[in-house]
C-alpha cells in the first residue's frame, strides 16, 4: 500500500532539494573565494589619513618630485614617509594658519609624528626592495598608479605574488630610463617594451622568479 505520510514523489523532492542545496553551497563558496582574491579585496583600498594631504595638488599641480618626500626610495629597501619637518619646510610659510594643517603644526611643536596610515602593504614573509626596482628603471606608476592624479592615495594593483611574477617574467614594458621613474606623466616616443628591452640588455637586468628572490 502507498505510504500516506511519505508519498513516492517525496523522494524526488528530497533529492532535488539536496542537489539545489549543494549547488547553492558551492556557489556561495566560489563567490567568497572570488571576492577574497587579492585583486578584489586589496585594490581600491583607500584609508582615511589623519591629515588631508592631496598628492594631486603636491605631485600633480605643483610638480613636486616623489623623492622630496619619499627620500630613501633610491637608496633603501623602503620608501620613507616624510618627517613632519619636511612638511614644515614649506608650510612655515605656505598656509601657516590653515586649519587643515593643525595636526601637522601640533606634530612639529610636540615632536610626535603624524600617524599616517600605510596604504600599500606586503606580507611580512615577502621581501621587496624599492632601491632595486627604482634604480633598474621601474617607475612609481607601475605599482602605485598615477598618484599625481589622486587626491586620496589608493591601492590600484593587487601586489599579489602572481602579479609580481607576471612583471618579473616580462619586465620590459615596465622599464624606463631611471632618471624618468618619478616622471609619472612620461609618454614614450615609441613602444615602451622596446625601450625596456634595450635597457634590460644594457644593464643586464634579470628579475628573479625563484622563491628565494622574494622569500628570504
Amino acid at each position: 500500500m502507498p505510504n500516506p505520510i511519505f508519498p513516492k514523489s517525496a523522494d524526488r523532492i528530497l533529492r532535488l532539494g539536496a542537489a539545489v542545496a549543494a549547488v547553492a553551497v558551492a556557489g556561495t563558496l566560489g563567490l567568497a573565494a572570488y571576492m577574497a582574491h587579492p585583486t578584489r579585496i586589496d585594490t581600491g583600498y583607500t584609508p582615511v589619513q589623519p591629515v588631508a594631504f592631496s598628492h594631486k595638488l603636491h605631485a600633480g599641480n605643483l610638480g613636486m618630485d616623489c623623492r622630496y618626500c619619499h627620500s630613501t626610495v633610491e637608496k633603501s629597501g623602503y620608501a620613507a614617509v616624510p618627517a613632519t619637518e619636511v612638511c614644515m619646510n614649506c608650510h612655515v610659510r605656505v598656509k601657516p594658519d590653515s586649519p587643515l594643517l593643525q595636526r601637522v603644526r601640533e606634530s612639529y611643536a610636540t615632536g610626535e609624528p603624524v600617524p599616517w596610515v600605510k596604504v600599500h602593504k606586503l606580507a611580512d614573509y615577502a621581501y621587496f626592495n624599492h632601491q632595486a626596482h627604482v634604480t633598474a628603471g621601474v617607475s612609481c606608476v607601475s605599482c602605485h598608479g598615477r598618484v599625481d592624479q589622486m587626491i586620496e592615495v589608493k591601492q590600484v594593483q593587487p601586489l599579489s605574488m602572481a602579479w609580481c611574477l607576471e612583471c618579473h617574467r616580462n619586465p620590459a614594458p615596465h622599464i624606463r630610463p631611471p632618471e624618468l621613474v618619478t616622471r609619472l606623466d612620461w609618454k614614450p616616443d615609441r613602444d615602451p617594451a622596446e625601450i625596456g628591452r634595450e635597457l634590460i640588455a644594457a644593464k643586464n637586468i634579470h628579475p628573479p622568479v625563484n622563491c628565494s628572490g622574494c622569500h628570504r
